[in-house]
């Protein structure tokens, strides 16, 4: 943003971010996923939606959602690398746990400088993931192409290598940890139960089940 222009609000942050992570298949988001994303209600979205529409950092559809336009995008991105560089420094550097690191870096990216961002970055070498396997945004707004399926999505006889899992739960950050469940790691998928029930699968050599919902927390690719 040009250097007279005030800074957003940790609100206005917020929805940018949220929108992002659920538009990133470039499909809209409706008010209700905004909504259980940010976990308000979805009276208070629809307000705030046509806030950023005005502002020009949102394109908004009735009934059919909302995407963010470049200047969205742009900010949103900000946000992004300010979180995913704050959580790479608190674990790297800090000691912080992979499944402590979220809590702390939405506190501090509202308050972080660009500046700050970038030294923490310099300091960690330009990382470009961050502890969980979640690409981080350059400077400039470039981000790694390319969307990874849901492990939930695969189908049985495939091996896929874990690429990164979504960070904003602890409790079941703990449990993948403890199930071996990490980027990097390879897994098989044997079976899959009908109607979103539990996956079974081989975490390297060892048999595990886990349930639809945790594996649509969990990105992964092909191996190669």
């Amino acid at each position: 943003m040009p250097a007279d222009t005030p800074p957003l609000s940790r609100s206005v942050e917020d929805y940018l971010k949220a929108i992002y992570a659920l538009t990133e298949r470039d499909e809209p988001a409706s008010t209700s996923s905004i909504a259980e994303a940010l976990d308000i209600q979805p009276a208070s979205v629809s307000g705030m939606v046509k806030r950023l529409a005005e502002s020009g950092y949102l394109e908004h559809s009735p009934y059919r959602g909302v995407k963010l336009t470049d200047e969205g995008t742009r900010v949103a991105l900000q946000v992004v690398r300010r979180h995913r560089i704050l959580e790479t420094y608190l674990s790297r550097r800090l000691g912080y746990s992979w499944d402590d690191v979220h809590e702390e870096a939405e506190r501090l990216e509202h308050a972080a400088s660009d500046e700050l961002i970038d030294r923490m970055s310099a300091a960690l070498e330009n990382p470009r993931h961050d502890p969980h396997g979640a690409p981080i945004p350059s400077r400039s707004g470039v981000v790694e192409e390319g969307t990874h399926p849901f492990l939930s999505e695969i189908e049985p006889g495939a091996t896929v290598r874990i690429q990164a899992v979504r960070d904003d739960d602890s409790e079941r950050l703990r449990y993948m940890e403890s199930r071996g469940l990490m980027p990097g790691v390879v897994v098989s998928i044997e079976a899959k139960a009908p109607f979103d029930g539990p996956i079974r699968l081989m975490v390297g050599t060892k048999p595990e089940t886990i349930g639809f919902e945790l594996a649509r927390r969990i990105r992964v690719a092909p191996v190669e």
